[in-house]
């Protein structure tokens, strides 16, 4: 990786993109320091002490700290993933979202705006829920100007984001919204290492869970690392054919399924899916909204059901995803017109089966591979007393994050040299 990193800075125009991905990054975090105005700071940070813990705190982690100083970027791009997830399973039910799919350049762009329109309502939605509900009681001296005021904000702040989201997958490098969720966590890091030394300092945390923690967090590092590399190849044999006095096919390659091909998206969708039931709650303020989010954090009964949804919603998102992702029909009509084959499979409906069949099995190691990444950091967190406030779901994304940006450095690197030979 670090090798890959130093060929990629040598490179004048990859170097630009890292430049413009720093700047975009650094005027993100600058941003989520930066309070929306009209709010009293100390009423502020009153009323999210109760709230520490929750998933309410969860959010506020994927959001950078965004949400418990209520920043201009407090609600981050959940808004948008949300409405993303929501654009997909449309793509499925809508024959004409669907069409959209299918034309290319301008059909992306229709589902973008559509996406952008969309986000906008669930920004206006979580806005409102944010300063009537999670904040009602600090905000309450507020006129109604003033709220509206900060309304406008949180949502301009969030389209922002958006923006810079997309911008950064279109001029930088990676995938911008999962950079910023990326940007976010890792921007909790010293929050914990600090809490965890006061710990120390103070007897209530010891030094051997400390050091079994460290080992979960290395081996989901490795296991992650594992299960992104893995895949499984399928044998295709193309057949000899003679056009005029040449002969052509006959070559032998793979299909490579990747064992998690959808990525860290199944986990960054589960979680947004998850944020929904406690946005709602924050329109109930903490008297009820309080109550939802302790019943998932601190019972144990509500902590054991918040996994099982968590790995439910991994399992649901991964095969719709690799459904999306890898369309079986296609690939078997494209192998039989290019008279491609698989040994000991008839062409056509039977070779589409056995590419279903193959994927299925391969999308479900991967699926049950990312729901336990998920869930043993969380129990650990959970009873070694430690707060790991960027654990869970977040390690995963973190991993999967690095290595996906590495990834597509490497593919710009090889663009690269293959324009070089070709001028050449």
């Amino acid at each position: 990786m670090l090798d890959t990193l130093k060929r990629a800075w040598s490179e004048e125009e990859i170097r630009k993109k890292f430049y413009f991905t720093l700047v975009m990054l650094v005027i993100y975090r600058l941003g989520n320091n930066i309070p929306i105005p009209f709010i009293d700071a100390q009423k502020l940070a009153d009323a999210y002490k109760g709230m520490e813990g929750t998933l309410v705190d969860y959010l506020n982690m994927l959001t950078g700290g965004g949400l418990s100083t209520l920043s201009i970027f407090a609600l981050g791009v959940q808004p948008y993933i949300t409405a993303s997830i929501v654009m997909q399973l449309l793509t499925v039910v809508i024959p004409r979202f669907e069409e959209l799919t299918k034309e290319g350049e301008a059909g992306r762009k229709a589902i973008q705006r559509y996406t952008r329109y969309m986000t906008i309502f669930l920004a206006i939605f979580q806005a409102i829920a944010i300063t009537n509900g999670l904040y009602g009681a600090a905000l309450s001296s507020a006129t109604t100007f003033q709220k509206f005021v900060m309304n406008v904000v949180l949502i301009g702040g969030t389209m922002l984001v958006t923006w810079m989201g997309e911008t950064i997958t279109e001029k930088g490098i990676g995938n911008g919204v999962s950079i910023i969720i990326f940007m976010g966590i890792i921007a909790n890091v010293p929050k914990t290492l600090s809490t965890w030394k006061t710990g120390l300092h103070y007897n209530t945390t010891s030094i051997l869970s400390i050091i079994i923690m460290a080992i979960v967090v290395i081996f989901i590092v490795l296991f992650t690392v594992k299960i992104t590399e893995g895949e499984r190849k399928i044998p295709i044999q193309y057949a000899k054919r003679v056009v005029g006095r040449k002969m052509y096919g006959g070559q032998s390659t793979h299909i490579p399924v990747k064992v998690n091909m959808s990525g860290v998206m199944p986990i960054i969708f589960a979680s947004a899916v998850l944020a929904i039931p406690s946005t709602i709650s924050l329109f109930m303020g903490n008297a009820g909204g309080g109550a939802l989010n302790k019943f998932f954090s601190q019972s144990t009964f509500g902590f054991v059901l918040y996994l099982i949804i968590q790995a439910v919603l991994i399992l649901v998102f991964a095969y719709f995803y690799n459904m999306i992702q890898f369309n079986t029909v296609e690939y078997a009509k494209q192998l039989q017109q290019n008279g491609g084959f698989i040994p000991g499979i008839r062409p056509g409906k039977p070779t589409s089966d056995y590419l279903a069949k193959v994927a299925n099995k391969i999308t479900f190691i991967g699926a049950i591979s990312l729901a336990l990444l998920t869930i043993v950091p969380a129990i650990s967190s959970r009873f070694l007393g430690l707060n790991l406030s960027f654990g869970g779901s977040s390690v995963i994304i973190v991993v999967g994050v690095i290595l996906e940006t590495v990834k597509q450095i490497e593919a710009m690197l090889t663009m690269k040299n293959y324009k070089g030979f070709l001028n050449r």
